[in-house]
């Protein structure tokens, strides 16, 4: 049997990485104290869900810990395990609630469910019997026809004088259908139901906006905020600037730059036709990666429909994706770079500083959250702190 040398002592893995993403974790706690700025006299939480965004719950629960954050949500109990130590004080919120099996891990890890139906109600409410006191949010639908006990039965438990000794929760919450447009009378009507709620649970704190909900206003804010996607850098609002630094940076390797000429056809399907001789960078990305086949600069519905295909960005020009987005590779058009300017083994940012993640969103016919949640698993990760 051959012996192979799999010793990586000497090798960059970020530095070769076939694709990488730079998160700067300096960018990210200076996002949250914008939140917590903009949050006025609430507490500040920071949402951690989906690997914090596609970003790493462990780096960046420790960044948010170290900026001030303690109070946290996920969306599972496994999230919610992984998150604790680097999160030791702080309250973690699982929003799936809990489900039969998964007490030990609430329990042992200090974990809060946030209790979205009547089935798990009286779940919980019989695990407390038999477990003893441990703090449980509330959720309560408000117009979103999605998570939380319906309005009226939530106004009905705040006032039962039968329900359980053991049901005292130390949150209640709802979520905003339709924050990112402050223009929505559906804003107006979702707040006018919470405050029902809140004071009807008096005494108990009360959470209702997410990041697009900060930007609403105080009348939104009320004891906790839950900034999730602004706090990665991502567009919370819609049609207007974002005002949050850019915390995530994605490239791929360009695997090689090739000729081609007038007349000729690029990637599958031969929908793109070159208009003059171009040059080709063939970049080590595709939409295994993450980077949508919707994408392409050719050959889909989007692009006949008129919208515009994505852009990179490389040695300081912008340059468009060609033809289709394959599995592993995608292609760009650098004709306008200069020669010398790009080379195999170079990196073309895909979003970051230069491209904005929601600008390559909109591009994919999606929402920046879907793009950095969507990395996939090939992507090398380095992490900036302050001054690095």
């Amino acid at each position: 049997m051959t012996d192979f040398d799999d010793s990586l002592s000497d090798y960059d893995e970020f530095e070769h990485a076939p694709l990488r993403l730079t998160v700067d974790l300096g960018a990210l706690a200076d996002n949250w104290r914008d939140m917590k700025k903009r949050s006025g006299k609430a507490r500040t939480a920071a949402v951690v869900k989906a690997d914090a965004y596609g970003m790493g719950i462990e780096d960046c629960g420790t960044t948010l810990y170290h900026a001030g954050a303690r109070d946290f949500f996920v969306a599972t109990v496994a999230e919610g395990v992984t998150l604790r130590p680097h999160a030791p004080e702080a309250r973690i919120f699982v929003l799936s609630g809990i489900w039969p099996g998964q007490e030990a891990h609430f329990f042992n890890n200090d974990l809060v469910p946030v209790v979205a139906s009547e089935e798990q109600l009286a779940f919980w409410m019989s695990t407390l019997a038999e477990r003893g006191d441990h703090p449980f949010a509330l959720h309560v639908d408000t117009g979103f026809n999605r998570l939380g006990l319906p309005l009226d039965e939530a106004l009905f438990l705040a006032d039962d004088i039968s329900r359980p000794a053991s049901f005292d929760p130390v949150l209640v919450l709802s979520h905003l259908a339709s924050a990112d447009t402050p223009s929505s009378a559906m804003n107006k009507a979702q707040l006018e139901s919470f405050r029902k709620v809140s004071a009807a649970f008096e005494g108990v704190e009360s959470s209702l906006s997410a990041s697009a909900g900060i930007f609403l206003g105080p009348d939104y804010h009320f004891d906790l905020t839950r900034p999730g996607i602004a706090l990665y850098g991502g567009e919370a609002v819609n049609d207007v600037d974002n005002p949050m630094r850019p915390v995530a940076k994605s490239e791929a390797r360009i695997i090689q730059v090739r000729e081609a000429g007038e007349g000729q056809t690029v990637s599958y399907g031969g929908t793109f036709l070159l208009k003059r001789a171009s040059r080709l960078a063939i970049a080590s990305v595709g939409y295994a990666d993450g980077y949508q086949r919707s994408l392409s600069g050719s050959g889909i519905p989007l692009r006949e429909m008129g919208y515009g295909g994505a852009y990179g960005f490389i040695n300081g020009h912008r340059v468009p994706v060609a033809g289709r987005v394959t599995m592993d590779l995608t292609i760009f058009d650098v004709t306008d770079v200069p020669e010398n300017a790009v080379r195999a083994g170079d990196y073309i940012e895909l979003f970051g500083s230069n491209v904005p993640v929601d600008e390559v969103a909109r591009a994919a016919g999606t929402i920046g959250y879907e793009m950095l949640t969507g990395l996939g698993l090939r992507y090398e990760r380095q992490y900036l702190v302050d001054g690095e």
